[in-house]
């Protein structure tokens, strides 16, 4: 919906990340879901953060999700929208150049295969416009595999071996590292996270700016703005808990 009416408190926003938090990963929001969020947007601005490109989130929020609420951010804001109107589109390739983005997808190839893992799949290397996502296993995994592939990931630290390695060696670039999801970890400059988003929210028009995420943990992809001096972040552990924890904060 394009937002016609203002919400009660329209001084207040929330700001969602998507997967754990208003889908399972990867998955689809569900229709009970979709509805406590319309719901929720008539008494307190709703914003959408994802690091997903629009197209994504899409598939998982439902097509035209970027004018279903007054804000909407994906790659972590680098494409933002707000009241339906598309706002900014930043790009990785031109802050980095042309040069760097090849020294670093060259590296992560020879990297990946010399890695050892039970199953590799397809798609290691995801270029969108704000970052890289780079996934061992390969995006093209089936959900049981990515299931199992988390847990070898958990016990081995292959992702965070991996990050390490990176940041050693592209430490002239002023990148962040941030692990997300099950399966992959996204490579982007430095205050391209999650924070990026807020530079679209001007803060004479908020009293309160709360955000809902799952990987708030240090290292995880909602940490910087779980963390933030202007956002009151909100661990959740599933969609259902995000219904809960809303429920108690903004609709009791």
């Amino acid at each position: 919906m394009s937002k016609t009416t203002d919400p009660e408190n329209p001084r207040i926003i929330a700001l969602f990340d998507v997967d754990g938090t208003l889908t399972i990963p990867r998955g689809e929001i569900t229709a009970e879901m979709m509805t406590f969020m319309k719901d929720l947007s008539k008494k307190i601005t709703v914003g959408i953060v994802g690091g997903s490109d629009l197209p994504k989130q899409e598939e998982q929020l439902g097509v035209g999700v970027a004018t279903m609420f007054p804000y909407n951010f994906s790659q972590n804001g680098l494409v933002a929208y707000k009241n339906g109107e598309l706002r900014e589109i930043q790009t990785i390739s031109k802050h980095l150049g042309e040069h760097n983005v090849k020294r670093l997808v060259n590296w992560v190839m020879k990297y990946l295969a010399d890695l050892d893992l039970p199953v590799k799949r397809g798609t290691f290397i995801e270029f969108r416009s704000g970052m890289f996502n780079i996934s061992p296993i390969g995006r093209n995994c089936s959900r049981e595999e990515r299931n199992d592939y988390e847990k070898f990931d958990l016990e081995n630290n292959i992702r965070k071996n991996m990050v390490a390695a990176m940041q050693k060696e592209f430490a002239d670039l002023n990148l962040t590292f941030s692990i997300g999801g099950q399966i992959s970890f996204d490579v982007f400059p430095t205050g391209w996270d999650k924070t990026y988003c807020l530079r679209f929210l001007d803060e004479g028009d908020f009293d309160e700016v709360h955000f809902f995420g799952d990987k708030t943990f240090e290292g995880g992809n909602d940490y910087e703005i779980f963390t933030h001096e202007r956002t009151k972040g909100h661990t959740v552990t599933s969609p259902d808990d995000t219904k809960e924890q809303c429920t108690k904060l903004f609709l009791s």
